[in-house]
């Protein structure tokens, strides 16, 4: 059986100015802050997790809390993060939500044939809603400012910039068994051709759109900025099968990494971007109930005997 990516599993970005990201994504976009805790590597750092009303996996856009100037764009990076929303109609509801909030955003537009709405949060973080076409389950929050029926499913596709096509493509069809799709033109980027990579059931959830880009500049990671992407793998079985794959075929990569809430493997894809394996569980559920997820601050167990220090080093949210 040919192993196969299960679609995104999250996106974890860098904010600067955690009290407004907490208000952007919960009270603009209506997301459910389903896991506060910390950076497991850094814990003077929050982690901050928005997902769907059920924390499940696939819905979760997080963010990193470290004071750092904007980020320089360029290519080796993500470039736009996508969420999915259900309906041309639903997005008609966004650009009216948005504009009045006085949001940057662009005109609804077909990306990949599919309805879209590009716009950016306050640290200019490039975010794309995509209309699924109500593929996949859906778990709405009922404690959320957005009504249920408009509210964000989990994540779109996450459109990537690399240098050379080519070396990333590889890695992305050899070693991840995704496979090339389509193309189509980017209307943000005056036609140039984006290149669809699909994974296990394909859709958009479980795609990748590559722009090759060999002249713009290489990029300064801060706030705005995506940090990496992960992708689904339905348990720590199958990670350790990737961690094998991936070693087997001579890519650089970080282990298994126990996250409590899941097991990771880290690794940089040709153009530089770092990519995650992530289990889909245990989930956010391991130490705290559903009905109030992100409530207070969650510690997995190895850093709890230092839960004092760390609180006394973190500012409020």
């Amino acid at each position: 059986m040919t192993l196969a990516l299960g679609g995104l599993h999250h996106l974890t970005a860098i904010t600067a100015r955690t009290a407004g990201n907490r208000r952007f994504y919960t009270e603009m976009l209506g997301m459910r802050l389903v896991k506060k805790t910390v950076n497991q590597d850094d814990t003077s750092a929050y982690h901050l997790f928005y997902g769907d009303g059920a924390a499940t996996a696939g819905s979760d856009i997080t963010f990193f809390d470290w004071p750092a100037a904007r980020e320089r764009r360029g290519t080796s990076s993500v470039v736009r993060t996508g969420l999915r929303v259900s309906g041309a109609g639903v997005l008609v509801y966004w650009h009216e939500r948005l504009k009045a909030a006085g949001v940057p955003i662009e005109e609804i537009a077909l990306r990949n044939g599919r309805p879209s709405l590009a716009f950016e949060d306050p640290e200019g973080q490039r975010l794309l809603l995509v209309d699924d076409g109500g593929a996949g389950e859906a778990h709405p929050w009922d404690r959320s400012p957005v009504p249920a029926i408009n509210q964000i499913r989990g994540l779109g596709p996450m459109t990537l910039s690399v240098p050379r096509l080519a070396r990333t493509a590889k890695v992305l069809t050899e070693a991840m068994n995704m496979r090339e799709e389509t193309a189509y033109h980017d209307p943000a980027k005056e036609g140039r051709m984006v290149h669809v990579f699909a994974m296990g059931p394909g859709g958009p959830a479980a795609e990748l759109h590559v722009i090759e880009e060999p002249d713009a500049p290489m990029p300064a990671q801060g706030a705005g900025a995506v940090h990496h992407v992960a992708f689904r793998t339905p348990d720590t079985g199958q990670l350790t099968e990737w961690t094998e794959r991936l070693t087997s075929m001579g890519l650089r990569n970080s282990g298994e990494v126990e996250r409590y809430y899941f097991r990771s493997l880290y690794f940089r894809e040709p153009g530089g971007i770092l990519f995650e394996l992530a289990t889909d569980g245990p989930g956010f559920t391991a130490d705290e109930p559903l009905a109030t997820l992100g409530e207070k601050l969650s510690l997995p167990p190895f850093l709890e005997s230092k839960r004092a220090a760390i609180e006394a080093n973190l500012k409020p949210v």
